[in-house]
C-alpha cells in the first residue's frame, strides 16, 4: 500500500517569483477570529459596569457638614487640609462613584457652592458626603 502522496513529499517549497514571502505573524493573522459585531464586547462590559446612586443627605447631615464647613471656612487663610468623600457622576451612565480623598482648600465660591483645591479639582458642596479636618501629613 503506497501513500497517493508520495510522489509530492519530497519535492522542494514553492517560492514564488513574483510575490514576496508572508512573515510568521502575517500568516497568522489570516486565521485570527473575525470580529463581526466591532464593539459588542466594549458594548458588554459597558452594561456590565457598575455605578452607584447619589446619596441624598437628611437635614440633620447636612447641619453636621454645614457647620465643619463654617470651622473651615474660618480657617480658609491657612489653606487648611480636608478629608472628604463625594460623589463622581459617571460620564457615561446613569450614578456615578464616591471618592475619599485629602485634600488642601485653596478658595470657595459662595454663590456656586463650589470648594477650589490646591490640587486644581473643584467640588460642589451638594456631592460632598462626609467633611472633616485632616492632618495635612495624611497624603495631600
Amino acid at each position: 500500500m503506497t501513500n497517493s502522496y508520495e510522489d509530492i513529499l519530497h519535492l522542494p517549497h514553492h517560492v514564488s517569483p513574483t510575490r514576496p514571502r508572508m512573515s510568521m505573524e502575517a500568516r497568522a493573522a489570516q486565521f485570527s477570529p473575525f470580529a463581526a459585531l466591532v464593539g459588542y464586547d466594549a458594548a458588554i462590559d459597558e452594561t456590565a459596569r457598575q455605578t452607584e446612586a447619589q446619596i441624598v443627605l437628611t437635614e440633620d447631615r447636612k447641619a453636621e457638614l454645614d457647620q465643619v464647613m463654617q470651622q473651615l471656612l474660618r480657617q480658609l487663610d491657612q489653606r487648611p487640609a480636608v478629608q472628604l468623600r463625594y460623589f463622581v457622576p459617571d460620564e457615561r451612565k446613569a450614578g456615578g462613584a464616591y471618592v475619599t480623598a485629602v485634600k488642601q482648600i485653596r478658595t470657595f465660591e459662595p454663590t456656586a457652592r463650589l470648594l477650589f483645591f490646591t490640587d486644581g479639582t473643584q467640588i460642589s458642596l451638594d456631592r460632598i458626603v462626609e467633611l472633616e479636618p485632616a492632618n495635612i501629613d495624611a497624603g495631600i
